[in-house]
């Protein structure tokens, strides 16, 4: 369970730093997560499987979401409604 936790904080992480724009190579990603190059990658490749649109941007050296999305995990009280209904 402490594994999917911390996937979960990395990834909610990576999503803040993106909406932030914060620049910076991706070895320097890492160090700013405390992650090691290998597991900031690993950890991209599962946001894109749950369709995130990251790509990495060589003039602006950051990584950037192609499209306006939403990253939201848990369990919440208030319904939550597909698009388009």
């Amino acid at each position: 369970m402490k594994i999917i936790n911390n996937q979960i904080e990395t990834i909610a992480r990576i999503d803040r730093l993106i909406r932030m724009q914060a620049r910076g190579t991706p070895e320097a990603l890492a160090n700013r997560l405390g992650v090691s190059k290998a597991t900031l990658y690993r950890t991209l490749s599962v946001m894109k499987n749950l369709n995130a649109p990251i790509t990495y941007q060589h003039e602006l050296k950051s990584f950037v979401y192609e499209k306006a999305v939403g990253f939201r995990f848990g369990f919440y009280s208030e319904p939550m409604v597909a698009p388009g209904i």
